[in-house]
């Protein structure tokens, strides 16, 4: 194997026996297999998109869905990810048929290898792995492009779930998977790369706009971190369509909802406030998992990554369900939606039924919920602030936790930051500080928490409208610094969105990508002034320069 994609990759350099994430080499090479298919749809898809041929929409939903179940911390069930492959077969066979008068025969082989023996299945993925392109250079562009499509692929299923389906998306994602075939040179190479990044703000106006027309718009919210007496589920992942049937489906049966890492922003939305059995958020980000699923004692449900491989010491695979592109060996999968259906979650409701209520780990509340819309409506109120000095500075502390004990410079910067300094946030990374006493500023939480990774967004959104409010030309001149987290492909596409945007000076931590070649890095640092994170205190000092 050889996995790269994630941020806490084996010596910040590459996975060759089994992922620092816990998946087997078995695994890494069927994900390879996987994405070999799906560069192979992506070229006939484009052929045949040139030609005037029509793409079913259901083509690129598929694409979406499979690139989604390699992303790190999704898939670890090797019978899993050979059903995948079947189907990409299928979906190949399929879209070929339907339009080889018109794209002819001359192709990719990933668009022409089929194979119904799985025996065949790892042999052909040592030959399609990363490593095959041999230059590093050439190797660092098509990852980080394939890495970003990834991330816009996570986001636009989710868009998808709730009815938001764009053909933009999908023809990138077949665009960018063809490009990966092909001889391009750097310059076309790193354009599909900013082009990632402009298809990702189109993603993710998507995805916010499918959250908010279906949920609502997030509101200042506060929410309870304690437990109740009751038996739970814990609901963690990024899912809302799930979590809104999960809850549908307890009402009334004495069974407490709570949410996990990433999902605790379903607590923002107003559509799930009426449901009094939803309890608050439990736990913190996804690698304290181990600990916390097991001294939940009720069933856990993961409705997207992050899943990580158990403990021999944790007994609650009896209770852990999975769902959508999600699995994990021995867990229980919940089937997906038929015929405009529901979910049923009856298994994992008869499941909660049985067991004790959850240990409590905290008590108190966290206050979130700062999206776009609720900012704007505390706009005039935070402009002056600013033409007063109360606040000098919104640092942009976004993206990903981890395990790394790295990590603790994000903990450290939000302790050590003026008190007239705001932190805008989104992702699991606000785990870090979330739940310290920062204080506020004139009544505005020194913490702005705008809810998922994907919500990224919204913190753009908010800077290009203080840019209108202040009259000015660039984003770069407004009072505002990015000092950003990431581990996994989702953040990677939030990056490149940025870069689409035209931020400059972003600081990058814990590491730098491992799929990022020097002479990559190049590009980026002398076109965006992209850095790496330092010590606390000399990030602090730059920052608050404006450096």
């Amino acid at each position: 194997m050889f996995c790269f994609q994630c941020q806490e990759t084996a010596k910040n350099q590459g996975c060759t026996i089994k992922g620092v994430c816990g998946k087997e080499g078995t695994t890494a090479n069927l994900q390879d297999l996987l994405i070999y298919n799906l560069k192979g749809i992506g070229v006939i898809a484009t052929k045949a998109r040139a030609a005037g041929a029509s793409v079913p929409n259901s083509t690129g939903l598929f694409v979406s869905q499979a690139l989604f179940t390699t992303i790190t911390n999704a898939n670890f069930d090797d019978k899993a990810l050979i059903q995948w492959i079947k189907k990409a077969q299928k979906v190949k066979k399929e879209l070929f048929e339907s339009v080889k008068d018109k794209i002819g025969s001359d192709l990719d082989a990933s668009a022409t290898w089929y194979s119904d023996n799985e025996d065949d299945f790892a042999a052909k993925a040592e030959t399609v792995g990363i490593l095959t392109t041999e230059n590093e250079d050439v190797r660092s562009l098509r990852e980080l492009l394939i890495i970003g499509i990834k991330g816009i692929a996570a986001y636009a299923d989710h868009a998808a779930v709730l009815g938001i389906e764009k053909d933009e998306i999908y023809d990138f994602l077949f665009e960018a998977l063809a490009s990966t075939t092909e001889d391009l040179s750097v310059d076309d190479m790193v354009a599909k790369v900013l082009k990632a990044g402009e298809v990702g703000v189109t993603t993710m106006a998507a995805l916010d706009e499918a959250n908010t027309t279906t949920y609502g718009h997030p509101e200042l919210t506060e929410v309870n971190i304690g437990v109740g007496s009751n038996p739970g589920i814990l609901i963690s992942g990024h899912d809302l369509k799930d979590m809104e049937e999960l809850l549908k489906q307890t009402e009334g049966t004495g069974i407490d909802v709570y949410t996990h890492g990433e999902m605790l922003p379903a607590n923002y939305y107003p559509a799930f406030k009426k449901y009094d059995h939803l309890k608050g958020n439990y736990g913190s980000s996804w690698w304290h998992q181990n600990d916390e699923f097991e001294s939940f004692n009720g069933p856990i449900l993961m409705t997207t990554n992050c899943v990580v491989p158990m403990k021999k010491k944790n007994t609650y695979l009896d209770r852990l369900f999975t769902t959508g592109v999600v699995s994990y060996p021995g867990a229980v999968h919940i089937d997906d939606r038929e015929d405009g259906k529901a979910k049923d979650f009856s298994k994992i409701i008869e499941c909660a039924k049985g067991c004790s209520a959850p240990v409590e780990l905290e008590t108190g509340k966290i206050v979130g919920g700062f999206a776009h819309n609720q900012v704007l409506a505390l706009a005039d109120k935070v402009v002056d602030a600013v033409k007063s000095g109360a606040i000098k500075r919104f640092i942009v502390m976004a993206g990903c936790d981890g395990r790394q004990k790295g990590r603790q410079y994000f903990t450290e910067v939000a302790e050590k930051l003026p008190k007239d300094t705001i932190i805008l946030t989104a992702g699991c990374a606000k785990y870090r500080y979330n739940k310290l006493d920062l204080g506020d500023i004139g009544g505005i939480p020194r913490v702005l928490d705008a809810g998922q990774c994907n919500d990224c967004y919204s913190l753009a959104v908010i800077a290009l409208k203080l840019k209108e409010v202040f009259e000015l030309d660039d984003i770069n001149d407004l009072p505002l610094s990015f000092d950003i987290g990431w581990y996994e492909q989702k953040a990677v596409i939030v990056l490149l969105a940025l870069l689409h945007l035209g931020v400059k000076g972003i600081r990058l931590g814990p590491t730098l990508p491992a799929f990022i070649s020097p002479t990559v890095l190049n590009v980026l640092v002398e076109n965006f002034d992209i850095k790496p994170i330092t010590e606390p205190d000399a990030d602090i000092a730059a920052m608050m320069e404006g450096k």
